[in-house]
């Protein structure tokens, strides 16, 4: 038989007499069932009726697993964002910023009785002290006092080192103050 063998578009019976109608099927390859059935026809046509399956939310057997690190990885993600570094999966001793970050808590948390809060900003600092910049996500600019302040410690510092070497300046010639030809 010719199409789907689910009976959603007409009974076997329908579609054996519409293919035997067509010349499909000849009349000596009629199905033994076809007279019988033409002979006694049912008291009510069959009909797909297609199967009602509830669906349920199965639960999932496998639980949610959550380390104790997970908690400082996401206050550290929250606070500093994923940072400027990508991770180089292609060296097999290479250690995340946040995987350092979560090793020296749990270092400073083991040696430390402080809060949470507390732990979170020294192990900052001591990432600091080791050479680990971290920059806190959204945060403002430099303020212009700060600025300011740094300026007048440059300009201090250049002062010092400037007094020193007046004697040199006077021997070298400058180019950027020539007189303009017309």
């Amino acid at each position: 038989m010719a199409g789907s063998r689910l009976e959603k578009f007409g009974t076997v019976y329908s579609r054996v007499r519409d293919l035997m109608r067509s010349g499909v099927i000849k009349p000596s390859q009629k199905p033994i069932w076809f007279d019988v059935y033409d002979a006694f026809p049912p008291k009510k046509e069959p009909l797909y009726v297609k199967p009602h399956t509830r669906t349920t939310k199965k639960q999932d057997p496998v639980p949610e697993i959550l380390y104790r690190e997970d908690g400082i990885r996401a206050k550290f993600f929250e606070q500093y964002g994923t940072g400027y570094r990508s991770f180089l999966l292609h060296k097999p001793d290479f250690v995340s910023t946040c995987q350092r970050f979560v090793d020296k808590y749990m270092e400073l948390k083991s040696r430390d009785e402080l809060s949470e809060a507390a732990l979170f900003e020294e192990t900052g600092k001591a990432l600091l002290a080791e050479g680990i910049t971290l920059k806190r996500r959204g945060a403002p600019p430099a303020s212009a006092e700060s600025r300011e302040s740094r300026l007048t410690d440059v300009s201090a510092e250049q002062q010092v080192v400037g007094a020193g070497s007046e004697e040199t300046d006077a021997t070298h010639t400058h180019t950027h103050n020539r007189p303009q030809q017309k």
